[in-house]
This record gives C-alpha cells, structure tokens and sequence, in this order.
C-alpha cells in the first residue's frame, strides 16, 4: 500500500513539473508581428518601380531569426536580415517585383522563422503593370532652302 502511495504521490508531481515546464516554454520565445501582410502597387506603369518593404517587430522576449522567404515565382525577389532581431526591436522585408510583365500582380512571399506561435507567415503583393507606352521622339521641323536667285 505504501508503495502504491508513493508511486501515485511521483505521478502527481512528474505531471506537475511537466505542466511548470509547458507553462515557461509557452511564455518564452521570439515572436514576429508585421504592420501590413498585404503591399498594393495599385496601377504600375511598364518597366516602373517594383519595390515595397514589409515592416516587422519581434514582440517575443527572445531573438528572432528568419529563414530566408520564398517567393511564389523568380519575377519576386525578397530581402531579408540575415541576423538575429532581439527583442522590442524592428526590421524589414524588402521586396522587389519586375514589372516586366504586364497584367495583375497576384504573387506571394512566405517567411518562415523561429516565432513561437506565427512561425510562418505569408506575405502577399498585389497591383496592375500598365501596357508599355511606345516612345514617341519629338520630330525636327525642316526648314526651307533658302534659293539663290543670282
């Protein structure tokens, strides 16, 4: 019986410490929170400036590390802080889309990092590249020969 009351009173307080731990792992850790997910470039004009920045605070108590994101496609080229982000303080993502291609911009970048609870996170950019507009050279207005009449 003593035995069985031991072996009862070790279960209780094995599930106790193991309950403490879960508790300070969940309160501890870096965690990442941006001011947008969503970038609009609304009308770009052909061959137009492509480039946003995804702004970031770590909101943990531990510092953040991002893995580098990966765009949905080559024509979307992500920058990112290679080291750690301590906590309290912020950074960006700078994204750089090629408005080579004209029609709706619908591409998505996902950050992944050591975050505690958002660990992944997708970042998205949206807009129109506008057709390309042929250049046009102003024309020289010729002037007439002057005639010799000698």
């Amino acid at each position: 019986m003593k035995k069985l009351v031991l072996l009862i009173g070790l279960l209780v307080m094995a599930a106790g410490l193991a309950k403490a731990q879960d508790v300070t792992v969940s309160e501890n850790g870096p965690e990442i929170e941006f001011e947008k997910l969503v970038h609009d470039y609304g009308d770009v004009p052909y061959n137009g400036n492509g480039e946003c920045e995804f702004r970031f605070t770590n909101t943990g108590n531990e510092p953040l590390i991002l893995q580098k994101p990966k765009s949905s496609c080559g024509c979307t080229v992500p920058t990112w802080p290679k080291e750690p982000i301590l906590p309290g303080e912020s950074d960006v993502i700078k994204v750089t889309y090629k408005t080579t291609k004209v029609g709706q911009i619908n591409k998505t970048i996902t950050v992944t990092s050591n975050a505690k609870v958002n660990s992944t996170v997708v970042l998205r950019i949206k807009g129109k590249v506008l057709e390309q507009v042929p250049e046009t050279l102003p024309e020289k207005e010729m002037e007439a020969s002057p005639v010799n009449n000698n």
